[in-house]
Parts: C-alpha cells; sequence; structure tokens
C-alpha cells in the first residue's frame, strides 16, 4: 500500500474517531494500522486500528471501519508453540452499526453485502447486527467476519493476546501484515 493513501486513511480513521468523541494520542494516530489486506481495495476490503494495549494477557483495540467497509472472513487458530488456545474477543459497538457473521443457520436477508468476485471466500452466514452499546464474543478458532454499515462504524475490540500474523483469513490471497511503500 502506498503510504499517501494508508495516511489518507488513517486521516478519515480519526476524522471519524474525533467525531465521535474517542480521543487517541498523537503516538496512537501515527501507530495506526491500516490494512488493505494486500488486496488493493480499501474502501472495499480493509480497516483502520488503534491498539491501545497487546500483551501477553490481553489486548485492547478500537476498530475504525469506513462506509461498508469489510474485515474479511478469518479466524484466530491455536498456537501450539506458545501454548495459546487461540484468540477469544469481544466486539463493541461504540457508534454506527456493524454486521458480524459468525457460524449459525445462515440469516435470510442479510445487511451486508460482499463484492461478487469474493463471496465465494464468506462462509459464515449469521448476521448478528450490533449497534452502539452492544456486544458479541467470539471463541477461539471460530470463523467470522464484519462489515460497516452505511455510516461507518468504530468497535472496540477487548481480547486476549493478539497474534496478528497467525490469523488465518478464508481468501488465500489475503496478507495480514501489509507494508507501506514509499510514493
Amino acid at each position: 500500500m502506498k503510504k499517501s493513501l494508508r495516511d489518507e486513511l488513517a486521516r478519515k480513521a480519526k476524522e471519524l474517531l474525533d467525531r465521535v468523541g474517542i480521543a487517541i494520542t498523537e503516538e496512537e494516530f501515527k501507530n495506526m494500522d491500516v490494512s488493505d489486506l494486500g488486496l488493493g481495495r480499501p474502501y472495499e476490503i480493509g480497516n483502520q486500528i488503534v491498539v491501545y494495549i497487546n500483551n501477553d494477557r490481553y489486548c485492547a483495540k478500537e476498530i475504525v471501519m469506513l462506509p461498508g467497509q469489510i474485515v474479511p472472513e478469518h479466524l484466530h487458530p491455536p498456537i501450539p508453540e506458545k501454548n495459546y488456545p487461540g484468540k477469544m474477543e469481544t466486539f463493541r459497538c461504540r457508534w454506527g452499526e456493524v454486521y458480524l457473521h459468525v457460524p449459525g443457520e445462515a440469516t435470510p436477508n442479510p445487511k451486508a453485502v460482499v463484492p461478487e468476485d469474493k463471496k465465494e471466500f464468506f462462509t459464515v452466514w449469521h448476521e448478528i447486527v450490533l449497534h452502539p452499546g452492544e456486544q458479541y464474543t467470539i471463541p477461539p478458532n471460530t470463523r467470522h467476519w464484519f462489515q460497516a454499515g452505511p455510516n461507518g462504524a468504530i468497535v472496540s475490540e477487548f481480547s486476549s493476546t493478539s497474534y496478528d500474523e497467525y490469523d488465518v483469513f478464508t481468501d488465500p490471497n489475503i496478507v495480514r501484515i501489509v507494508e507501506i511503500e514509499d510514493d
């Protein structure tokens, strides 16, 4: 991803955080994880994450999503060499609307819409719509994906330690840790 695009997406995420009154430090802004997941379609598939803390016991993040932006289907597997059962995470909607998809009976008319050319990589269709103040906990090693509503969304994530580099995506073309290139 080009640095100018990364900076543009970070600015948009910061504007959204400012608009809803969630303060972050200059250091947190500078270190914001902005990703297109290697697909080159960040306004469609990607996210902006502020990591408050991630240590050997727990993790807290703010996931900022632009309107309609999708975090594609993935899971957080066990990591035997770390004696780690996989990440358990609770998503709490802070602002906007989030369409969270987890295993279960498929929702007949989901609000989420995925790109036609990526549909094969979305296999769980039980939709839980989260509004501000609502939350849902995802057990380790569970496929899930989510999409922001039409105005975007801000989701607080509270979890066990996050090892992003071990995330397993259904789409084999996804790269979790994206390199930022100078323009």
